[in-house]
């Protein structure tokens, strides 16, 4: 369970938001809104542990995201695509497993790359690839990824209408499997199973 508590962001001398709580359990997923500007970022980066809270306590599992089992439970996506443009999709998939910790096999990575779409292009260096292919690359760490809690920020950026598609399914099998997920998106995206709830930043 996550939970936020009377949350306050103040960015210089703007308060971008204040009282602010929810409560996301196994299986739901919670779709943050807003304008640009309204604090959507800030709230993730506070939920991941990268900003604190001007007042206010976030808790997994009933304890302070400080802990190891939080940062071994997270798994974060920005809104940066977080690649190396001379690797490959195959070699920033298997360094990004490696930095965290997890057991992925270079077969598992070319399954991964191919279900997003880049089969073929597994060593192409990621310069060469388009914004949408290496959006691709960035999602690709999901199709494998079995941690509990996904943070995801605007995963749906420079997507086509098919990849979007699969990427709604790829959240709807993580709800199923019991997952949590808060995401920010412009564009609001049917995801066929789990509970989906919606906190709009003003």
């Amino acid at each position: 369970m996550l939970e936020a508590d009377n949350l306050e962001c103040v960015r210089g001398e703007r308060r971008l938001f204040a009282g602010l709580g929810f409560k996301l359990e196994a299986g739901e997923l919670l779709y943050l809104q807003g304008k640009n500007g309204a604090g959507k970022t800030s709230l993730l980066r506070m939920l991941i542990g990268l900003l604190p809270p001007e007042n206010g306590e976030i808790r997994w599992k009933g304890q302070s995201i400080k802990s190891d089992e939080f940062r071994a439970d997270l798994c974060y996506l920005g809104h940066l695509n977080a690649i190396k443009e001379e690797l490959t999709p195959l070699e920033n998939l298997l360094a990004a497993a490696r930095l965290a910790d997890e057991d992925l096999s270079e077969d598992d990575a070319i399954d991964a790359l191919e279900q997003v779409g880049l089969a073929g292009r597994e060593d192409l260096a990621c310069k060469y690839l388009s914004q949408g292919q290496k959006r691709r690359v960035a999602l690709a760490r999901l199709v494998k990824e079995k941690r509990p809690l996904w943070i995801l920020d605007e995963p749906f950026v420079a997507l086509d209408v098919a990849a979007v598609d699969w990427l709604a399914g790829i959240i709807s099998g993580h709800l199923q499997r019991g997952g949590l997920a808060v995401m920010t998106t412009h564009q609001l995206v049917s995801i066929p199973a789990g509970t989906v709830r919606e906190l709009r930043l003003s």
